[in-house]
């Protein structure tokens, strides 16, 4: 079962919270607030999908990579590179 299934509720949940936090900045700029403003909501949707990517790659490594026991070292391996490519790109 992948680790994403697993946490799928709470994954969702978190989700579905940065779409609203999105919506909300879509609102602030339609209504002409204040950029200061849009601006913290702009840096807690930043916040909220770090916290998601963070989760997620937790996730990743436990079940992939460190608490995999029944994986051979070729399967461990290939969790590592796959993380290792996403990490390259989400810091690009």
């Amino acid at each position: 079962m992948s680790h994403t299934i697993k946490n799928k509720t709470r994954l969702l949940g978190r989700v579905r919270r940065i779409r609203g936090q999105v919506e909300a900045i879509e609102r602030s700029l339609d209504a002409e607030k204040e950029c200061a403003d849009i601006l913290h909501q702009i840096a807690a949707v930043r916040g909220a999908v770090q916290g998601l990517m963070g989760e997620v790659i937790e996730s990743h490594i436990r079940g992939h990579i460190a608490g995999s026991e029944a994986a051979s070292q070729a399967d461990r391996d290939r969790g590592a590179n796959e993380l290792i490519a996403v990490i390259r790109t989400y810091l690009k």
